[in-house]
This record gives C-alpha cells, structure tokens and sequence, in this order.
C-alpha cells in the first residue's frame, strides 16, 4: 500500500518520533509505514488520518 505520511509529516516539521507519539505507537513502526513495509491497521489508519484531519484514502493509497 502506497502512502503520503512522510510527506505529511514533513509539511508539518514533525519528527517520526513525534508522530509515533501522536499515533501511540512506536517510531519504527511509523518508520516501517513510510517505507511501505507495514501496512497499518484499520483503526491505526484511522488514527493517522484524524491527527492529519484527512480522509484515509488522502493518506493511503492501494498499488496499483
């Protein structure tokens, strides 16, 4: 699954740990999302969409 979230941490000036913060998990696992080597739950998904006030398909998308 392809996704935007280091994009849009970056737009904010957030570190991955203050993500992972945010998201109450651990920062390699939001390092593993933005390498595309874990794909998140659907309630993390959830979650990372309510902290960037997006809909989940403007963070995540399928491969095509």
């Amino acid at each position: 699954m392809k996704n935007r979230l280091k994009e849009l941490r970056a737009e904010r000036g957030w570190t991955q740990a203050q993500l992972a913060e945010c998201l109450a998990v651990s920062r390699q696992t939001v390092n593993a999302i933005e390498k595309q080597k874990y794909d998140p739950s659907l309630s993390l998904a959830f979650k990372v969409a309510a902290v960037f006030e997006c809909t989940i398909e403007a963070v995540f998308s399928p491969d095509p």
